[in-house]
Order: C-alpha cells, then structure tokens, then sequence
C-alpha cells in the first residue's frame, strides 16, 4: 500500500484531474492532436514527454523544498514573484471548472435529453459534499475514478476501433495529404501544439502535490513522474485513435463532444449511456481537485497568520462561490473556452512555472543531493 502511495497515488491524482472537462469528452484530442490528422501522433508524444518531464521535476522538488501545497511550492521556486502564479492559478482553476460545467451540461443534455443545468448541478452538489468530507474521501474517490475511466476508455475506443479499425490505419498510413483539418501542418507544429497542451494543464499539477509528503526517496519521485506522464496520456491515445477512424469528418472534429457523436454511431442508447457516468465522474473529479488545491493553499495562508483552517461549512461555501462563478462563464460555449482560454494560459504557465522548474528548479534538485 506504501509503494502504491509513493508511486502511484499522485499519477492518479493528476490524471483525475487533467482529464474532466473537454479532455473526457474528445473536444481537446481534437483541438491538441486529431486536427493534424496522422501527425498528431507527433503531438502525443510532447504530450507525453512533457507531461513526464514536468511531472517528474515537480515532485522531486516538492519532496526536497518540503513544499505539498502550490503556495509553497512556487514561493520556492520562483520567489517573490509567486503572486502572479496565484492570480494565474485561480484564473486557470475557474475556466477548468468553466469547461468541466460547459462539458457536464452538454452531455446530460444530450444523452439524458435534461436541461443544461439539471447537469451543472449535479457536478455542483457532488463536488461539494466531496470537498468538505476530508482528503481520505477525495483520494478513494479519485482512486476508483481512475479504475472506471480506464475501463470505459478502453470500452468506448474498443467498441469505435472495432467497427472503424480499416478506417483509422488508412487515416494514419496516407500522411499530410489526407484531407481535411491541419493535416498539411509540419511536424514542429504538431509537436509545439503538444507543448502547449502540456503548458496549460500545467495548472493540474499543484492538485496532487498533498499527496507527495508520504516520497521519500529520488527514485520515488522520478518513478510517480513517469508513471504520472503515461497515465495522463493513454486515454489521450485511445482517443486519437478512434476520432481517426471518422477523420476528417466534421460532423467528428466540430462537434462539442466528439464521443457522442462517435459512440452513437456504434454503440447506441446503452453504450452513452455508460459514457455519460463516466465523463460524470471525471468531471467530478476534476473540480474537486482544483478547488481542493485552493483550499489547501488558504489554509497555509491561514495557518501562516495564526488562524484556525476553515470549517466545513467555510469550506463548502467557498466551493459553491468557486462552482457558481464557474457555471456563468460556462455558457460561453465549450469549444470558445477550449480554443481561446487555454491556449493564453498556456504561456503563462510555461513562463511562470515550466522555465523556472527546468533551470532554478533543476539546480536546486541537484544541489540538494550535493549536500
């Protein structure tokens, strides 16, 4: 169980919540790496070198600076200019939270034929009662999260990939000529595409730095790293593979959510239907993390005054006020906020948080070891 902390547990954390939000629903795979057509495959890989990379360095540091909650880890590694990364942070937190609402409503929409906001609720009221029951909650729930979006994903790719198997190898043998999408863009721009994907979700990172206190060793660090890198790339690659089977079908590739177009295909009533709980349930995820990072850094802050940590209710009333203020930014549209937000965001995390944790970052690792 030791190991599996070490090990395991922060990949799981990370993944949970990278993947709600337009990531679970295929709109990001298309944005980030279908959209290029069989060069994509160019973006999965800085998508996984990136992710690996990061992840990697990140838990190292948190391990040797002693630093499990975001505050303190960017005031470690960038300094006084941390504000900008907590303004930069919130910002990120609400339009993650802006996508996963925009997300959850347009699948309950759709599948169960319910108002928008009968699903914004939903996610609502889960994420609270999930934020104020503790860590030990949040880590079982997460934890059995990644169990159930592995074996849907494998579920939803199988169900595609068997009927459009012929489909997706012509798709990804013909190259940059195949027709339609940004197929004819290069290789560099696939791969810096992968990169900025990495950038932003960049921002998923501080959720799972309160599980890192239990590392303590280099190898465990490096080990979570990678294990983190893969775990948040698979259900990126099973996508990829079944939006080729369609490509560059726009009926696919402009949808809101892409698996709902796909799975009506080939699976019917029952198959979205299983979707539906899954995409749910990381969406769930996915804020419950983000919002838990807040809550761990007011906590320090407090903590750092001489104040008590919030209590439950102060804690569930903070988590509505985020949800809500997330639910209004949702009606902009979920492919707006995919291609507009994310992408300034982007380089602000590659800026504040990426350069710094490859150079000041890196020294410190190994100066660490030094003494």
């Amino acid at each position: 169980m030791r190991r599996f902390q070490q090990y395991v547990l922060p990949g799981i954390i990370f993944q949970s919540v990278l993947i709600g939000g337009a990531y679970s629903t295929g709109r990001e795979i298309v944005q980030y790496g279908a959209r290029f057509g069989p060069r994509g495959l160019w973006s999965i890989v800085a998508i996984f070198l990136g992710f690996s990379l990061m992840c990697a360095l990140a838990f190292e540091f948190s391990r040797v600076s002693r630093a499990y909650d975001y505050r303190n880890f960017v005031r470690a590694l960038i300094g006084p200019a941390w504000p900008l990364f907590d303004v930069l942070f919130f910002a990120m937190a609400i339009l993650v939270i802006a996508v996963v609402g925009a997300a959850s409503g347009d699948v309950v929409e759709e599948i169960l034929g319910l108002p928008y906001w009968v699903g914004v609720v939903v996610v609502v009221c889960l994420v609270g009662a999930l934020n104020t029951s503790g860590r030990a909650a949040i880590e079982r729930f997460k934890t059995v999260g990644s169990v159930v979006l592995y074996v849907g994903y494998i579920l939803f790719a199988g169900a595609v990939l068997y009927e459009r198997w012929p489909q997706t190898m012509v798709a990804l043998r013909e190259g940059p000529g195949t027709a339609g999408g940004d197929a004819g863009a290069s290789i560099a721009a696939a791969f810096g595409v992968g990169i900025l994907y990495v950038g932003y979700n960049l921002a998923s990172l501080p959720a799972a730095f309160f599980t890192l206190d239990r590392q303590t060793t280099r190898r465990q660090a490096f080990g979570a790293g990678i294990i983190g890198g893969l775990m948040a790339t698979v259900p990126f690659v099973l996508t990829y593979l079944a939006i080729m089977g369609y490509y560059p079908d726009a009926e696919v590739t402009t949808a809101n959510v892409p698996w709902l177009v796909m799975l009506g295909r080939v699976g019917g009533d029952t198959l979205l239907a299983v979707f539906a709980f899954v995409v749910v349930w990381t969406l769930v995820e996915t804020s419950t993390g983000m919002i838990h990072a807040i809550i761990e850094r007011v906590t320090v802050n407090l903590a750092e005054v001489g104040r008590q940590p919030m209590s439950r209710r102060q804690v569930g009333t903070l988590t509505v006020a985020v949800l809500v203020l997330a639910a209004v930014l949702s009606r902009f549209g979920l492919i707006e906020l995919v291609a507009r937000g994310y992408t300034l965001m982007a380089y602000g995390f590659l800026l504040l948080f990426a350069l710094p944790l490859c150079t000041v970052g890196v020294y410190r690792i190994f100066k660490a070891s030094a003494r």
